[in-house]
């Protein structure tokens, strides 16, 4: 890249002013090649060929139409005879006015990811594989998951502890648990098609990847567990119902008063055998696919229906003491003692005990009971076998769940109504014994309860974590990937209020676990959280929507209504800064915005927090030039994040630059988070590289800003800006010489926020002409500031009266102030002789202008005395902040460059701010 592509350039004597050298971006600059070795994006196209060109208007003609505005009266209003009138607004020895700041102011068809080919005609996608209906693919499933041993062997003994009233209590308040976290799983598997993976898809797709896949993993290793879990009682119920089956006997002496008898008990070896041989046998089950589970299903199933109808018909046929003492038959006077809670100790086998260590409350029996109404999320786990997930799984979940949950009320009742207390209470198996016509039946639906459940864990299981291997979310698991090329793609679609739906759920199932234990609920959730946090580190990006970016647009469109249209007050004021990129000047063509723009950027914002919207101007034709503001753009984003910054990215295509920027000023943002602050960087090439139309284009900016009551902060010496790790020491010095309301104040103390700002002190300097009483206004400044609580010193300085002929003589900057009077004479006798030539009146910028050269010559001195004091006060200073004068009515734009050049000569880092007639800080903040 030659250097004449850079924005600087040779030296063209300019220098010779006694300014600064300017040090321009170059190629090799250290932030440019960074920028340089990006990636522009991930798309195909724009990997394989090379980043279009962002043409920024930087030389050529004037704009078609670049006169700048008019502005009678307001900011710039009619001219009064004070040395300050330049800056505009009312200067700070209008106490009344300073004072006044303290007032309160009145569609792709899938995820990139998933890969599928799928039809987009009406229909479902075909597949070869078999599919499962409703009843065998959900309902079933869901049925055997929740029907197991509790009911067999703890639910009698939980009516006798808790009563009637409490176990209704109970089973509705577990039942409406589980069939809310039903609705949630039926409102987000009701919107998209699914893939293999049940809870973790959903909960993915739904809540992103992080939230899923840690969900995801905890619920696999559950399963895991509770299939062992679920074999191991199985096995113990068939060793005890059948002790001889066992290969090792162990046995034990049970004394009972003064004898003493040896028991049979079962062994722990007997145990891992026969765990292992029916694991196995499970295993091969699962294994062999899902026409085999469906044959095996319902040997596991029926078994289980018919030892609860035997159950049934035992309680209806049962009579007092028949077959057991204790068994009253259904009995008005068993339900009337039975009704009210009879909560106690007992020992560790549930049996009463006043000296018990077990004492039973209703928190206790919600957590004994609630494992009995989980499950219903078996169903969901098979959904890549399933032949239509939006209907199969709503129907067959909440089907299985409001079975299970009239069943256990119906049966509270009939339990309470069958037998006394003591009988619930001490017959640990109380379902065999009035079990119809053999108590074995019974035995054989514990075992086979279990084992359902066992098979249910193990399908899932696998279907689980190799979902979460293939969406390639964590590189750890890629060797659990396999192929599912039957699944359908999807795009989600959910909304707000079924997330929300969802959160309900999840809340109400958070205080069921800490009735449970609160200890195993803090390692259940530390444990999802670091495998969250994990994902969020090393895991990969989803690619598709979740309800939280759903939920945060929701919020914000609701926050933007909520708003209103109204002023912000200043306690809730943020800056949300709109950055131009590139009104001028040539930077390398694959470097979107200057290097240190987004780092001044961050320099603007409280604690961290708002936006900054970055804006490039691409001149052309907006047909034309579609593709190529879209190119712009990612680039520009990815310059953002590369940043990180937090930003957006916006190409506006316009005939030209004015016009362009005057549509941005008007239309950027939405109500009251349009961009108040508008950054552009001090155009210090114009001179250089004799550029004659930025002098308008500047002029036009900051009338544009004015017109659309926009801040303005021109920046001067951007090169310079340092990054967030080269620390600044001495002070960060404000010239405050309009009311702004207190906008450079709040950029001072924004700066204080950052690390390579904070060891920096802030010094108020408050100009004033000689004649004004220079203590009051220094008291004044000081108490505004001690009760805004800002640790500032204040220094007040007086500028002298315009007199050059006077005091000049003992000047040193006198030289530089006659170079720009000789220049500024010679271009307007240029425009003199070009007018009496043509016989038009004096034009320049495209409009009529009004020269008083004595006015000229007072802003010329004013501009540099105030540089001179700037130079003499705050020469080693990190940072300066100095008001921005407006472009005066009817003086040509050229001449308002010569002002700023004074301004700004040989101050290494430069904050022009011009606010607005509103305020940004308070006393009442």
């Amino acid at each position: 890249m030659n250097t004449d592509d850079l924005e600087g350039g040779e030296d063209d004597g300019y220098h010779a002013q006694g300014n600064r050298k300017y040090s321009p971006v170059g190629a090799q600059d250290r932030a440019v090649l960074e920028m340089a070795s990006m990636d522009p994006g991930s798309s195909a196209t724009a990997s394989q060929s090379s980043i279009r060109k962002v043409r920024a208007r930087t030389q050529g003609s004037m704009d078609s139409d670049g006169k700048a505005p008019d502005v009678a009266g307001g900011d710039n209003g009619p001219h009064r005879e004070h040395k300050l009138e330049l800056f505009g607004f009312d200067s700070l020895v209008n106490i009344l006015g300073l004072k006044s700041m303290t007032q309160e102011q009145v569609l792709a068809p899938s995820s990139p990811r998933d890969n599928e080919v799928v039809s987009i005609t009406g229909g479902d996608p075909t597949s070869s594989s078999v599919k499962m209906g409703t009843m065998m693919g959900v309902f079933v499933p869901c049925l055997q998951s929740i029907l197991g041993i509790i009911y067999y062997i703890r639910f009698s003994w939980i009516i006798g502890m808790g009563g009637i009233a409490d176990s209704l209590l109970l089973v509705s308040l577990c039942g409406l648990c589980t069939f809310l976290t039903g609705l949630s799983l039926s409102a987000i598997a009701t919107n998209g098609a699914m893939k293999g993976g049940g809870p973790y898809y959903l909960i993915g797709r739904a809540l992103g990847p992080e939230v899923g896949v840690s969900i995801g993993l905890c619920f696999f290793l559950g399963n895991a567990v509770a299939a062992a879990l679920y074999v191991l009682g199985a096995v113990e119920t068939f060793l005890k119902a059948l002790p001889s089956a066992g290969f090792f006997t162990e046995t034990s002496t049970k004394v009972n008063g003064s004898v003493s008898k040896p028991i049979q008990t079962i062994s722990t070896h007997d145990l891992q055998i026969y765990g292992l041989v029916v694991t196995v046998i499970l295993c091969i089950i699962v294994f062999g696919g899902v026409k085999m589970i469906n044959r095996v299903a319902p040997v596991f199933l029926i078994p289980v229906l018919l030892s609860v109808l035997c159950i049934v018909i035992g309680i209806f046929m049962a009579k007092k003491d028949d077959p057991d003492t204790g068994i009253t038959g259904l009995s008005a006077d068993s339900f009337k003692d039975n009704w009210d809670s009879m909560y106690q100790n007992t020992n560790s086998d549930g049996i009463p005990d006043r000296d018990g260590k077990v004492y039973w409350n209703f928190n206790a029996l919600v957590g004994l009971f609630f494992p009995a109404v989980t499950g219903i999320m078996a169903g969901s786990n098979r959904s890549a076998s399933l032949k239509d997930t939006q209907r199969s799984i709503p129907v067959g979940t909440l089907s299985a769940t409001l079975v299970t949950t009239l069943l256990y009320l119906v049966s509270v009742f009939l339990f309470g109504a069958v037998a006394n207390r003591e009988k619930l209470l001490t017959d640990r198996l109380l379902t065999a014994t009035i079990a119809w016509p053999f108590p074995v039946v019974i035995r054989v639906g514990i075992i086979l309860s279990t084992l359902g459940a066992a098979l249910q864990s193990l399908t899932g299981a696998p279907r689980l974590l190799a979902a979460i291997a293939n969406d390639d979310i964590l590189p750890v698991l890629n060797c659990f990937r396999v192929a599912d090329t039957n699944a359908p793609s999807w795009r989600p679609r959910w909304k707000f209020h079924h997330w929300l739906l969802s959160l309900l759920g999840a809340l109400l199932c958070v205080v069921i676990m800490f009735l449970i234990s609160w200890l195993f609920t803090v390692v259940s959730l530390a444990l999802a959280s670091l495998i969250y946090y994990y994902v969020s580190i090393k895991g990969k990006a989803g690619d598709w929507g979740d309800g939280f970016k759903s939920a945060y647009f929701q919020l914000a469109l609701r926050s933007l209504r909520s708003l209103g249209a109204k002023q912000v007050h200043p306690k809730n004021w943020y800056p949300i800064p709109l950055i131009f990129c590139r009104p001028w000047g040539k930077l390398p063509e694959n470097v979107p915005c200057h290097p240190k723009l987004a780092d001044f950027a961050n320099c603007m914002k409280k604690k961290g927090r708002g936006m900054s919207i970055f804006v490039n101007i691409l001149d052309g034709d907006y047909h034309e030039c579609a593709e190529d503001a879209k190119e712009a753009c990612k680039q520009l984003d990815t310059y953002i994040n590369y940043k990180n910054c937090e930003g957006v990215a916006e190409i506006v295509v316009a005939t030209n630059m004015t016009e362009g920027f005057r549509g941005i000023v008007q239309t950027m943002g939405l109500g009251n988070l349009k961009p108040n602050i508008v950054v552009v960087r001090y155009p210090e090439i114009w001179r250089r590289e004799n550029l004659k139309e930025i002098p308008t284009r500047f002029v036009g900016i900051i009338n544009d800003c004015i017109v659309a009551n926009k801040a303005v902060v021109i920046v001067k010496g951007l090169d310079e800006w340092p990054n967030e790790y080269q620390r600044q020491y001495g002070s960060i010095d404000l010239y405050w010489i309009v009311r702004d309301g207190g906008l450079m104040l709040l950029l001072s103390q924004l700066l204080l926020t950052k690390e390579s700002f904070e060891s920096c002190k802030i010094q108020v300097f408050c100009i004033a002409e000689e004649d004004s009483d220079a203590e009051s206004l220094k008291a004044d400044v000081k108490k505004f500031l001690y009760d805004l609580r800002l640790q500032a010193e204040v220094i007040v300085i007086t500028i002298k009266s315009w007199d050059v002929e006077g005091g000049s003589q003992q000047d040193d900057s006198i030289e530089t102030f006659n170079d720009a009077r000789k220049r500024v004479a010679s271009y307007l006798a240029e425009l003199k002789e070009a007018a009496k030539r043509e016989g038009t009146p004096l034009m320049a910028d495209g409009k009529a202008v009004v020269v008083d050269e004595q006015q000229v010559e007072k802003f010329l001195y004013t501009t540099l005395k105030l540089n001179t004091t700037i130079l003499r006060y705050s020469r080693m200073a990190a940072v300066v902040l100095v008001s921005l004068p407006p472009p005066p009515i009817n003086h040509p734009a050229y001449c308002y460059m010569e002002y700023m050049d004074l301004l700004v000569g040989n101050v290494q880092r430069l904050l022009m701010v011009r606010g607005y007639r509103r305020d940004v800080v308070t006393l009442f903040t």
